[in-house]
């Protein structure tokens, strides 16, 4: 398989009924904070409230017409499953989600809203892909799977895309990491266009898996990850996201928890949006001084936006 940039262009077209092009916005007071000028790449209002759309429609578009009315099946702690979702909706495809009994309560009630089929699973004790495959076996749906397929990596790199054509002059550009899609095919579209920018994945440090993938040379596993950012809890990379991350991410920097929580806040107080902890990882990275400099401007996205009242409520 391969990802590449004409490969993206062509999702972009193929996606563009269902997803949105969503906002780049700024921010003065972070600029004057950091020091760096940065352009936010808003997919947390994406339809769905996250970038996931993107690859899921990608997939599921380019699934044959024949095998649709089988169904998909999904495992997804609740961005992927939603994406799933509307996606599958929009071609009469019945969709089958399997999510972690943790998930945010508020993904849950979306999935489900949007006509998905939830089945739950103990993250600690049950696997999700056996689970996908053995729905898939019974009833002889697809499986889409979250970030490890091509076409889920070149629906992805369309948020980049968008990114670079309103804020083509960046030098640097920041991604949060879980699985590894939306990095992988954010780097793509950014080496292609200019080799020049430096690509920086940020993932929690309880959820370090890439980090520590990228400093051993080969994909490493860790224990359940418990961060605050659900969308970030990937234990491994992806056979096929990791090498695209080895060939093309420049770095990759650890933020805490309680960074994410900040960067969190200044998005509530000083620019009147939500970003769940997934979309504030980037955001968070820049925030604190995580990215080595130099570091003139910043392409950061954003995510997502998908966050229970109750995790508001505490910031």
């Amino acid at each position: 398989m391969s990802v590449t940039l004409d490969g993206i262009r062509e999702a972009a077209v193929r996606i563009a009924p269902i997803a949105r092009r969503t906002p780049v916005l700024t921010s003065r007071t972070f600029n004057e904070r950091t020091g760096v000028e940065a352009f936010f790449k808003c997919e947390n209002f994406q339809r769905g409230g996250a970038f996931k759309i993107r690859g899921a429609t990608n997939f599921i578009y380019s699934i044959p017409k024949k095998d649709l009315p089988r169904g998909v099946v999904a495992y997804s702690s609740g961005n992927h499953a939603q994406a799933v979702a509307i996606a599958a909706g929009s071609v009469g495809a019945a969709a089958t989600i399997v999510m972690p009994e943790d998930s945010p309560r508020s993904k849950v009630e979306a999935t489900r809203g949007y006509g998905a089929r939830v089945v739950f699973y103990d993250r600690l004790r049950e696997n999700r892909e056996e689970i996908g495959k053995r729905i898939a076996a019974e009833t002889g749906a697809t499986i889409v799977p979250p970030y490890d397929h091509e076409w889920i990596v070149t629906g992805q790199g369309t948020a980049a895309l968008e990114l670079l054509e309103e804020a083509p002059d960046i030098d640097t550009l920041v991604v949060c990491i879980g699985g590894g899609g939306l990095i992988s095919g954010s780097a793509t579209v950014a080496k292609s266009l200019n080799p020049k920018i430096r690509v920086i994945g940020v993932e929690p440090a309880d959820a370090n898996d890439t980090y520590l993938s990228r400093l051993e040379g080969r994909r490493v596993e860790i224990p359940p990850p418990t961060t605050i950012a659900d969308g970030l809890r990937a234990q491994k990379p992806g056979a096929i996201t990791f090498p695209i991350i080895q060939k093309l991410v420049d770095d990759i920097v650890l933020v805490s928890d309680n960074e994410i929580r900040e960067a969190m806040r200044f998005f509530l107080t000083r620019m009147k949006m939500v970003a769940e902890p997934s979309g504030a990882a980037g955001p968070a990275a820049v925030l604190f001084g995580k990215i080595p400099r130099p570091m003139r401007s910043a392409g950061i996205i954003v995510s997502g936006g998908n966050v229970d009242l109750e995790l508001l409520r505490e910031l």
